[in-house]
């Protein structure tokens, strides 16, 4: 495999990455993903990015677990699970992927359930107003939209509400239930695009068409091509803004990613799934990625698919830090 040489518009040192490794299932309720990170992480990710992609590595080494800002008391808040928690953690996250994205250099964020894009996104969000006076686009990969509000949902999930919180769309004064996510760190429901969708609450629905918001289903992707998809998608956003790439594992069809919380049949192929990261890696426009619920316990060691989650991880990774075919 070789690196494609692309020039990025917004970092300013392109050949730095800097790494936020996060052990945090508390935005659901199945256990495993916790150790997400740390099985990409034995899996040589890391040192391939050095090695084979040329990156200089900063952050993260081994994964945060987060264990001392777990509360001793956490109901129920606004009908959401674990919000205490939750808040306080993305919270965190939001700090270091600020530093690194202040530096000016690529974020990489390996979860972990999807409710820590809460953080990864407002960091990211925050840096690149203050370096760049820009806002961010966020290209949203996953089965399903996590757009519910507290009172939308069903579950009370928060892996299932970060775009909610993200855009505002959700609101909290109180700063320990995620009333810290302020204006600056927000991203406007005209610059988010999701691509994979398939499992879609009917609230979230209704969400989608009242803000406008432009979102790729898998029909959509049957019906005009992974190329054609991310040509309108990256024409949505326009040439001239910073991406925060958010890719959950389940966008795969489970044929390519079994081992993940919420799998759901007709989903990506892992080939098209590498190649939506090439073609955000493509634009230069790429200044953070986040990889998602790769759950390691759903899948036994017996199975002969055990490391398929894993493997698919890894690769979309380095597909968007710009691993090329030829």
């Amino acid at each position: 495999m070789n690196t494609g040489v692309v020039n990025s518009r917004f970092l300013t040192r392109p050949d730095e990455l800097g790494v936020v490794a996060v052990g945090f299932s508390g935005g659901q309720t199945k256990d495993g993903v916790d150790d997400g990170p740390t099985v990409l992480i034995e899996s040589g990710l890391l040192e391939q990015i050095k090695t084979e992609l040329g990156y200089k590595i900063f952050g993260d080494q081994t994964v945060q677990l987060f264990k001392e800002l777990i509360p001793a008391s956490d109901p129920d808040f606004r009908g959401m699970k674990k919000a205490l928690h939750a808040s306080a953690v993305t919270r965190s996250i939001a700090a270091q992927t600020y530093e690194q994205s202040s530096q000016g250099r690529m974020v990489l964020t390996l979860g972990g359930d999807h409710s820590i894009a809460i953080g990864t996104i407002a960091g990211t969000a925050k840096a690149t107003r203050e370096r760049l006076n820009r806002e961010i686009a966020v290209i949203w990969v996953d089965a399903h939209t996590d757009i519910n509000t507290p009172e939308t949902s069903d579950s009370g999930n928060i892996h299932g509400m970060p775009v909610a919180f993200l855009t505002g769309l959700a609101k909290e004064d109180n700063e320990d239930y995620f009333g810290w996510v302020k204006e600056d760190m927000r991203i406007s429901v005209k610059k988010i695009v999701y691509i994979g969708l398939r499992s879609v609450d009917f609230p979230e629905r209704k969400i989608l068409k009242e803000n406008g918001i432009k979102a790729f289903s898998m029909f959509d992707i049957d019906r005009h091509g992974i190329g054609r998809v991310m040509e309108m998608a990256l024409a949505h956003i326009g040439s001239d803004t910073p991406i925060h790439l958010s890719f959950d594992v389940d966008a795969l069809d489970p044929m390519w990613a079994p081992s993940t919380g919420t799998p759901v049949r007709g989903g990506l192929t892992l080939r098209e799934g590498d190649y939506i990261c090439e073609s955000v890696h493509s634009t230069g426009n790429l200044v953070a990625v986040d990889l998602v619920e790769v759950n390691p316990r759903l899948v036994t060691a017996e199975d002969a698919t055990a490391n398929e989650t894993i493997r698919a991880g890894c690769s979309l990774v380095r597909c968007a830090l710009g691993e090329t075919l030829l």
